[in-house]
């Protein structure tokens, strides 16, 4: 039974049977209904904690996937799993093909930049300034890129642009 069926929360009843409507009269192919499927079925089971479940889910959805876009947002969620649990470098790596796929996903560019963010400052207390202008500087150009394309989003990054003398623009916004 797929976990969609499972569930007794009113919402995700809800989603689940506007979702199946949905895919009854889109006029799209088997193979991407059924990649969907997984793909809800990963969101659900994301929302509900359940991260290996979610990502057997993702990787199923990948795998049947063939939209470019559809398959950057499953890349985007199984970036955001990995980087929950700590393993940045795969979270990375996930959200870098997802952002080759989809290049206006800010969400995505947000989230490479405060792992980058992250690990710079990691490297500062670790003494390690070179290291860690290097980190922040590859975060202010993620965060650059996610403003331009949401310049009313991330404002303390965009204070953090600001401060640290990062920012080639007085305002994004």
């Amino acid at each position: 039974m797929p976990r969609t069926q499972r569930n007794d929360n009113f919402i995700d009843k809800s989603f689940t049977v506007m979702a199946d409507i949905i895919l009854k009269i889109l006029p799209t192919n088997q193979k991407a209904k059924e990649a969907f499927v997984y793909y809800r079925d990963g969101m659900s089971a994301q929302a509900d904690g359940e991260y290996a479940e979610a990502l057997d889910n993702y990787e199923e959805a990948l795998r049947l996937e063939e939209n470019p876009n559809d398959r950057s947002y499953i890349l985007y969620n199984m970036a955001l799993i990995h980087a929950s649990n700590g393993d940045h470098e795969k979270a990375l790596g996930l959200y870098q093909e997802a952002i080759e796929l989809n290049p206006k996903m800010p969400s995505a560019l947000n989230n490479v930049a405060v792992i980058y963010h992250f690990q710079g400052e990691k490297a500062k207390e670790a003494g390690q300034e070179d290291d860690a202008e290097n980190l922040f500087d590859k975060a202010a150009e993620y965060w650059k890129q996610a403003i331009r394309l949401a310049p009313n989003n991330y404002i303390e990054a965009q204070n953090w642009l600001k401060i640290t003398g990062r920012s080639e623009m007085d305002v994004f916004f």
